[in-house]
C-alpha cells in the first residue's frame, strides 16, 4: 500500500497599515508610495515608507496619535517607520526631513521614550521629547531647527540636535541652531524674536485673504529679508555677535514667503561662520586664502580646523577631502570636472594638485 501525502504551503503577505492621513492640502502635493506617485487629497491615507512631496503646494499630515507634520512648498518628508501602540514603550516614529520647511507637533507620542523617536535631516539627528518645533533644510542639506513654545508660551519640551562633532540642547521658546554639515558641530543656540502666530501664518495651508492684504501693505513699508545677500557683507569687519540678541522681528519679513526660514538659515550660518573664523584664526594662527573657513558658498569648499589638522572638503560632482597638518604651508590646486580652486594655507610652500574628472 502506497500512501501519498501532499503539503500545501501558504504565503503570508503583510498587509499595509494606514497610520494616518492627509488632513489639509493646498496646491500641488504628492504622496509617493513605492513607484506610485499619487496626488494628495483629503482622502489620502498615509503608510510607513510613504514620501510626502510638495512643489507649489502645502500639506498637513495627521498621524494616529494626533501628532502632525505640516510642509511648506518645495518640501520632502519620508515616513521611515511608524508604530502606534497603547503601550508607550512599543510605539515608534522615524521621519526624515529631506528638503524645505516642516513643523512637527507631537501628539500622544510626547510621552514616549525619546529613543523610540528618530528624526533626521541630511546634516543632523534630532532627539525630542514632547516638542513642537520647525525644521528647515536647504538644497545644500544645511539645517535650521527652531524650538517652539506650547500654548502657554513656555517651552514645549527640549531638543537635542546631534552631529558627528557635537550636540546642542534647545530648551527655550524660539531657541534655534543651524548645522552646515554632519561633520561639524551645531551652531551656538540663539533666541529668535518671533511669535507662534508668525510661524502659523508661514506654515498655514490655506492663508486667509485678509492676511494677504496686510502682508502686501507691509512689504511696501518695511525691509524684506529676501533682499539680504550674505556675500555682500564682510562679517569679519564688524562684530555682529557683540549685540545682545539678533533682531529678527515680524515687521521685517513677508509672512507668507516660505523662503523666509531658508534666508534666516543663511544669515545665522553666515554669522556662525564669522564667529568661528575669528575664533579659529585667534587660536590656531592659520592663514587661509582662496576660500573661507567653514562653508564657502563661492568655492563650495568646507574648511575645518580640528586640533592640529586642517581639512578641505568639496563634494559637488566629485568628492575630495584633504587633511593637512596646520604647522605646514601648502598651495592646494583642486580641479573637479573643470572647476578649479587654488587655496593657500600659511603662505603655500608645498604644492598639492588634485584632478578629478568623470
Amino acid at each position: 500500500m502506497v500512501l501519498f501525502v501532499s503539503f500545501k504551503t501558504t504565503k503570508v503577505v503583510a498587509q499595509a497599515v494606514d497610520i494616518g492621513g492627509v488632513s489639509e492640502v493646498s496646491g500641488n502635493a504628492q504622496i509617493n508610495r513605492g513607484k506610485a506617485e499619487n496626488k494628495a487629497g483629503l482622502d489620502s491615507s498615509i503608510q510607513s515608507n510613504d514620501k510626502a512631496v510638495t512643489t507649489n503646494g502645502r500639506i498637513a499630515i495627521t498621524f494616529l496619535d494626533d501628532s502632525q507634520v505640516k510642509l511648506t512648498e518645495h518640501s520632502q518628508l519620508t515616513i521611515d517607520e511608524y508604530v502606534f501602540d497603547a503601550d508607550p514603550s512599543k510605539a515608534k516614529m522615524a521621519l526624515t526631513f529631506g528638503l524645505g520647511t516642516a513643523r512637527f507637533i507631537t501628539g500622544k507620542l510626547g510621552k514616549i521614550d525619546r529613543r523610540n523617536i528618530t528624526l533626521k535631516t541630511p546634516t543632523a539627528d534630532i532627539a525630542i521629547r514632547g516638542t513642537d518645533f520647525t525644521a528647515t533644510v536647504d538644497e545644500l542639506g544645511r539645517s535650521l531647527i527652531i524650538l517652539l513654545p506650547d500654548q502657554y508660551g513656555v517651552s514645549s519640551g527640549e531638543i537635542e540636535v546631534i552631529t558627528a562633532m557635537g550636540t546642542v540642547l534647545l530648551n527655550k521658546p524660539y531657541e534655534a541652531t543651524t548645522v552646515s554639515v554632519f561633520e561639524s558641530a551645531p551652531s551656538k543656540p540663539v533666541i529668535l524674536d518671533l511669535t507662534l502666530d508668525f510661524i502659523d501664518n508661514m506654515l498655514i495651508v490655506t492663508p486667509p485673504k485678509e492676511e494677504k492684504v496686510v502682508t502686501e501693505e507691509r512689504i511696501g513699508k518695511t525691509a524684506n529679508i529676501l533682499d539680504f545677500n550674505a556675500l555682500d557683507i564682510d562679517y569679519l569687519a564688524e562684530d555682529y555677535l557683540a549685540e545682545d540678541d539678533l533682531e529678527f522681528t515680524e515687521l521685517d519679513i513677508n509672512f507668507l514667503d516660505v523662503n523666509y526660514l531658508e534666508d534666516l538659515l543663511n544669515i545665522l550660518d553666515a554669522l556662525g561662520v564669522a564667529e568661528e573664523e575669528d575664533k579659529l584664526a585667534q587660536v590656531s594662527g592659520v592663514t587661509v586664502t582662496g576660500t573661507s573657513l567653514g562653508i564657502d558658498a563661492d568655492t563650495q569648499i568646507t574648511t575645518l580646523i580640528t586640533g592640529q589638522t586642517i581639512s578641505l572638503i568639496r563634494g559637488v560632482s566629485e568628492y575630495s577631502r584633504l587633511d593637512l597638518n596646520i604647522a605646514g604651508g601648502y598651495t592646494v590646486i583642486l580641479i573637479q570636472d573643470g572647476v578649479s580652486n587654488v587655496i593657500k594655507i600659511n603662505g603655500g610652500d608645498s604644492t598639492i594638485r588634485i584632478l578629478q574628472e568623470g
